[in-house]
């Protein structure tokens, strides 16, 4: 079950099948879910905390954190996925929309190497 072999259509049905199994759909409305993700994204976040950038990227590349760091963000992604199967969300439509704004308010020309906001892009 890869990247390469799965499709995000297959990964929610298995995060939607695993949740009704455990007659978890009740506790499953926008309000939970956007809040529960919220909490595992800090918990990713945990393992980078009070690292610089070039420690947090040694952290993610060590082996013994790498398990931990691989369930939080599977936690997020699972998160993330029951939210859009509670909401009615195409995931791909969604990204796709996404980009296409991010593109219009990050064009290339003033967005290449630079880490500021759009809104900050002419106040150089």
């Amino acid at each position: 079950m890869g990247d390469q072999q799965t499709t995000v259509s297959e990964l929610r049905e298995n995060v939607l099948a695993f949740a009704r199994e455990r007659d978890w759909e009740k506790y499953h409305n926008p309000k939970n879910l956007s809040m529960a993700l919220a909490g595992e994204a800090a918990e990713l976040m945990e393992h980078f905390l009070w690292h610089d950038g070039a420690e947090s990227a040694r952290a993610a590349a060590d082996s013994g954190k790498a398990e931990g760091i691989r369930d939080e963000l599977a936690d997020v992604v699972i998160y993330a996925l029951e939210f859009a199967n509670v909401c009615s969300i195409d995931i791909a439509d969604a990204i796709a929309d996404k980009l296409r704004k991010n593109a219009a308010k990050y064009p290339v020309e003033k967005a290449r190497g630079n880490a500021c906001k759009y809104t900050e892009f002419d106040k150089g």
